[in-house]
């Protein structure tokens, strides 16, 4: 091991595409499909409350990229690239004499061609990816493009087939810092069949076992769709222990630090006609790990964090100044015992299905949706009308829409007050919220009580 990579640790991103919390053990999955995530979770840290800001995937990508969010970055929407100039994690680990390297879907350069130019790859330097992975390849065929632009079919299940491209990129880049970004498409659906496609013999094993409550309740498509989405989730948990295993067979394990985490979740076409795109738990909330040094033993992290909250996360573990203009909190200081006060709520942009905006608290969670506006067409608008709101402590599936209620007419005005001043810290300007027009809680058998002003800012 080199003087300087003693003193300056690896940084691996384990990053799954459209995975919920509760595909894993420690968030009382029963299957025992996560066990190398659930000890990274317990031996390191583990972010029990873990969101998406922007539940689609370019633009979450674009957020973990530049630690900004889609309305500042431009990349609101999928099919917007980075803009010419944008600085990404990769050219800050550039900067500090670490090699950078990305392995898999990227979703952040020009649409017509899934071979990424040198120019619209994020300045990484080592390169095989591809934008739209999952337009390009199927479960076995991976079809990827190297630095030279050139295809390059890799072999195997695709979750094998990158992770065997990323041990190689370990074991070739093991004397010197490296930063890694190894980004799967699984468990995220294959579009052409709108099929969730396993490893050969994995569905039959998990189909009609379990089922989460919200799915429970509202169907959707999970009956259908849960056997090959948690084979995809299996197989990507035995990806990330046989990446564990090369990093300690080449005695780097402690010193590198590995983040596991996805761009957004999946609600089995429960809350619109696709998978995601909502401001439901079921949509924003994300398995997230940290392990290595800075994070070994830390515990679990019951505050609210937000993807946005992991670049500067990153940076800080590897000694690299945090941007001013990077949007997000390092956790290392919460970790570290500081007095510094972290955030109440958690802020959410939703785009494509609906011009959204909705903030989360511990308790509650508030959406609106923009009047007369295409979530295609606008990144943000002038005029809100309230959607959503949801007593999380009460009913955290989800199943009960609070909003015009009149006991929690003034939960919604706080809430209102909270996003609103949320969208302006994001850099949007202050919006009008229309008021939900007064209802009575007709076919709701709860008996409601009217919340008071303590609970209200709960």
């Amino acid at each position: 091991m080199s003087k300087k990579n003693a003193k300056s640790p690896n940084v691996i991103v384990f990053f799954t595409d459209q995975q919920r919390w509760d595909t894993t053990g420690v968030h009382g999955n029963p299957l025992d499909l996560t066990p190398n995530f659930d000890e990274m979770a317990y031996r390191g840290t583990n972010v029990s409350y873990s969101f998406t800001c922007q539940p689609v995937c370019g633009p979450a990508r674009s957020v973990l990229q530049t630690g900004l969010y889609p309305t500042v970055s431009g990349c609101f929407k999928n099919k917007i690239p980075l803009p010419a100039g944008t600085k990404t994690l990769a050219h800050y680990f550039n900067d500090a004499g670490y090699h950078t390297g990305y392995i898999g879907k990227w979703h952040l350069a020009s649409a017509g061609s899934n071979a990424v130019t040198e120019a619209e790859r994020g300045g990484y330097q080592y390169w095989l990816g591809a934008n739209s992975l999952e337009l390009c390849s199927d479960s076995y065929h991976t079809i990827v493009y190297d630095n030279n632009g050139e295809q390059v079919k890799l072999p195997g299940y695709r979750v094998d087939a990158l992770t065997d491209a990323a041990i190689r990129y370990v074991d070739q880049h093991q004397d010197n810092p490296f930063f890694l970004f190894l980004s799967y498409l699984e468990p995220h659906h294959q579009n052409h069949i709108d099929d969730y496609p396993p490893p050969h013999g994995t569905r039959k094993r998990y189909e009609g076992r379990w089922t989460p409550p919200d799915l429970q309740a509202l169907g959707g498509s999970s009956a259908q769709h849960l056997g090959g989405y948690y084979g995809m989730v299996k197989r990507l948990d035995e990806a990330l222990g046989r990446l564990l295993d090369s990093l300690r067979s080449l005695n780097l394990l402690d010193n590198t630090v590995v983040l596991f985490t996805s761009d957004h979740a999946c609600h089995f076409k429960t809350r619109n006609d696709e998978y995601k795109r909502s401001c439901h738990e079921s949509s924003i909330r994300v398995p997230t790990a940290i392990q290595g040094p800075g994070f070994q033993g830390k515990g679990w992290v019951n505050e609210l964090v937000s993807l946005i909250d992991l670049p500067p996360t990153l940076l800080d573990a590897a000694g690299i100044p945090v941007p001013d203009n990077m949007q997000g909190r390092s956790l290392l200081p919460l970790l570290q015992g500081s007095n510094e006060e972290w955030p109440e709520d958690i802020f959410i942009q939703i785009s494509e299905s609906q011009v959204g905006r909705a903030v989360r608290t511990k308790r509650w969670k508030y959406s609106v949706a923009a009047v007369d506006h295409d979530g295609y067409e606008h990144a943000g608008a002038s005029q809100y009308s309230e959607q959503f709101l949801y007593d999380l402590e009460a009913d955290p599936h989800e199943l009960t829409n609070l909003i015009g209620l009149k006991p929690y007419q003034e939960v919604a005005r706080v809430m209102g007050e909270r996003l609103v001043k949320r969208m302006t810290e994001a850099g949007e300007p202050a919006p009008e919220i229309i008021r939900a027009p007064e209802r009575q809680a007709e076919g709701l058998t709860l008996k409601f009580r009217s919340v008071t002003q303590e609970e209200a800012f709960m």
